[in-house]
């Protein structure tokens, strides 16, 4: 009570009940809370019944003596400068009359007479009672369990609602299995004993604070852990997981010790540690795989039981193409794609799979493709263009930009070749730029735009197709709708993110310059206000000002 002084114009009217301590203490000792939370919520259930009795509106307190379980109830009058509220403050001059050296601030104490306990003021005692521990509860779960996200514990079923399930965790703690946290098509009976992941806990008012899950990859993982000696001495890492929970999962684990198989140690004596999970996860199978640093080894593992004959790995778009066996494409896409799935969930890269008929064809194809492109931007014969796709190159800028001496190289051909090669290959991108920059001010795309570094030509009359011909036009868009308009092939997300703060630096540009104008004009005001301002003073305004 934030109060200067307290002034009692009698003693309060006191009566004892020493069976109130009685039931605080079994109460606290019961719900493993704080003696002094229950007596709290006892004075706040007899100021509620007082109030019910004397007036919503006026300030009634109550106060259980700690020792002997006395009562005190009394109103209490606020001397106040300005009345707000005539029912709990009085003026000064009021108070003086009732006490000479009465101070704002100052509180007058009235006591009331004992409240004799109705069957209503008994129920709302009650439910105040019991609402006040409840939420002492929640604190002491909340602060027993918040520290405890990532951790395996057991527990006993309760009771199963609409599919979620309640966990006992003991100590009066309480858990939530939602049904999207449970595994499939596991069937639960009140009484069973049940182990779960905390994957969080939240402080809430009401409804559940600690969220288990069955589901979870790290519920797994930790179940491994248990079971598997060198993980939890660290000799053996857990890199990745990957669930299709009931199902199919996949873990990649690494060694520290080159003396020790990760993946037989996991697996067990006849398959005994695997087992005692999967048995755990209801029959769920489990690939246990050896981790690489190394992306396309690591991608083969991960693939597996799919035998993999060849991978192309694209860094910039972090996608990964892998071809297998005609006879093993099934089996490396996995029922609904499972295995292909959890392979890209389990390395972090995205996944295609071809077959080598398909690859075989593609590759054909993009020969084809290539060399016709050399035919008809060089204007030279099918044998040099296929010889240009064969060595290497896919684009004219590689033919125009490339040393002569690459080019003089390839069998068949001598410096005067190459050099016209080169000469013809930058003619025809010359032609090209021209071509595609009076397209872009057709479509009246700016300048400003087309400098943007990272945007080709080919990008800036797509915009310029699209209704994006400013700065501003370009800055407003969001980088998958950027991606979207210029193809997300020729641009990786870093790069158009970059793009779209470079259209956006203009923006901070001419804030910063208002800031410094209006800067400049304050510290010009304030040198006019001076009678005389000093040197210094005037070469910052003039300095401002400039800028």
């Amino acid at each position: 009570m934030d109060t200067n002084s307290e002034t009692s114009t009698e003693t309060s009217t006191m009566y004892t009940h020493p069976e109130l301590l009685l039931v605080a203490d079994t109460v606290a000792r019961e719900k493993s809370i704080d003696r002094e939370e229950v007596l709290e919520a006892m004075e706040q259930a007899i100021q509620k019944a007082g109030r019910s009795k004397y007036g919503h509106e006026h300030d009634i307190r109550a106060e259980i003596d700690r020792k002997t379980g006395e009562i005190k109830l009394a109103r209490y009058i606020e001397v106040a400068e300005e009345i707000e509220n005539e029912t709990t403050q009085i003026t000064l001059d009021v108070a003086k009359g009732r006490k000479e050296d009465a101070v704002i601030g100052e509180f007058f104490v009235d006591p009331l007479p004992p409240i004799d306990f109705g069957r209503i003021a008994a129920q709302t005692a009650k439910q105040v009672i019991v609402q006040k521990v409840r939420e002492a509860e929640r604190k002491r779960q909340f602060a027993e369990f918040k520290d405890r996200i990532g951790e395996v514990v057991n527990g006993m079923i309760k009771r199963v609602e609409f599919g979620n399930v309640i966990v006992d965790l003991g100590g009066r703690a309480e858990g939530i299995i939602r049904r999207d946290e449970c595994i499939p098509r596991e069937h639960f009976n009140n009484g069973d004993r049940i182990r779960s992941y905390i994957y969080d806990v939240r402080e809430e008012q009401r409804g559940p604070q600690i969220f288990l899950s069955r589901s979870h990859p790290q519920f797994m993982a930790k179940l491994f852990t248990q079971e598997v000696p060198e993980i939890y001495d660290g000799i053996i890492e857990i890199k990745s997981v990957a669930r299709d929970p009931g199902s199919r999962a996949k873990i990649a684990v690494i060694s520290s010790d080159t003396s020790i198989d990760p993946v037989g140690a996991c697996v067990g004596m006849r398959g005994s540690r695997v087992q005692a999970v999967v048995a755990e996860l209801q029959g769920e199978k489990i690939d246990i795989i050896s981790w690489s640093d190394e992306p396309a080894t690591f991608i083969v593992n991960g693939l597996a039981p799919a035998e993999v004959t060849k991978v192309v790995l694209d860094e910039e778009q972090n996608r990964i193409e892998v071809v297998v066996p005609d006879e093993q494409l099934s089996l490396a896409i996995g029922r609904r794609g499972q295995n292909v799935r959890l392979a890209s969930q389990l390395t972090g890269w995205d996944i295609d799979i071809l077959t080598e008929a398909e690859e075989s064809d593609r590759r054909v194809e993009e020969f084809r493709t290539r060399s016709q492109l050399f035919i008809d931007s060089l204007d030279v014969d099918e044998v040099i263009a296929q010889l240009l796709v064969t060595e290497g190159f896919s684009t004219i800028e590689e033919v125009a930009f490339v040393p002569v001496e690459e080019l003089s190289a390839i069998e068949g051909f001598d410096d005067d070749v190459a050099k016209e090669l080169r000469e013809r290959g930058r003619q025809y991108l010359e032609q090209r730029e021209a071509e595609l920059t009076a397209i872009r001010k057709e479509a009246g795309v700016s300048d400003e735009v087309a400098e943007l570094e990272g945007l080709t030509p080919e990008m800036v009359v797509a915009l310029g197709e699209n209704e994006v011909k400013s700065l501003d036009d370009l800055a407003d868009l969001a980088s998958d709708e950027l991606r979207e308009i210029v193809g997300e092939v020729n641009l990786s997300e870093d790069a158009t993110n970059e793009i779209i703060m470079a259209a956006r630096a203009h923006w901070f540009e001419d804030e910063d310059a208002a800031n410094a104008e209006a800067e400049a004009k304050t510290l010009a005001e304030e040198a006019l206000d001076e009678d005389a301002p000093d040197e210094e003073t005037a070469e910052v305004v003039e300095e401002k000002l400039e800028t």
